[in-house]
């Protein structure tokens, strides 16, 4: 069986889960409880050196971080993910780096928890995630004011670049990140979340 660790919450496993779902790959979903500090216990650690979620255990392999396990199942699995010319697969992978590797990292709950405690709680959760994500949200959105943006983030199939930004525009939710002005996001969200496979993957679907 495929097991993927999980914590319902991650955005980085919420990614794995979308990709998953829209291969139609059955999967034994483990948690990892982020919040009780499970990551940080032995168990995990043996698995996931970093200490955090997704690890994902598929053909005798145990793969970690999740851009990572999406090109391996894109690779293996057909999935047409990436374009198949060097320009598309560029764009396709610096709209998800813009996502996965510069709003997400400044927005990791581990990250923003030590910048309130540093702050004397000055700051707030709340207000660190409004500062980060609703910029680097209209980055994004200048990025796919683009000839190549079609139904989705490129073109008219689902890419990495899709996946990476249904996590994200999630959490834009829950911090109270208005983006509705923003109309290449919230059409390409609607688009995406149209899909049976991503509905499935939503944090509310996963949550133990």
């Amino acid at each position: 069986m495929i097991k993927l660790y999980d914590y319902w919450r991650s955005s980085s496993a919420y990614r794995v889960r979308i990709g998953l779902n829209l291969l139609g790959i059955a999967h034994q979903r483990i948690e990892v409880d982020l919040l009780a500090g499970d990551q940080t216990g032995a168990a995990n650690l043996a698995r996931n050196p970093q200490g955090v979620v997704p690890t994902l255990e598929i053909d005798g392999l145990s793969l970690t971080q999740s851009l990572a396990i999406l090109e391996y199942l894109n690779d293996t699995r057909a999935a047409g993910w990436l374009p198949p010319d060097a320009a598309g697969r560029a764009r396709v992978r610096a709209l998800a780096m813009a996502i996965a590797m510069e709003i997400q990292p400044v927005c990791n709950l581990r990250v923003a928890k030590s910048v309130v405690a540093a702050s004397g709680g000055k700051v707030t959760l709340e207000d660190w995630m409004r500062r980060h994500i609703a910029p680097g949200l209209e980055a994004v959105e200048a990025l796919l004011e683009h000839a190549a943006t079609g139904r989705f983030c490129h073109g008219d199939a689902v890419t990495l670049a899709d996946i990476c930004l249904v996590p994200q525009l999630y959490n834009a939710n829950r911090w109270g990140v208005a983006y509705d002005h923003l109309t290449r996001l919230s059409t390409v969200e609607a688009a995406i979340l149209a899909l049976p496979a991503v509905q499935a993957a939503h944090p509310d679907r996963a949550r133990p």
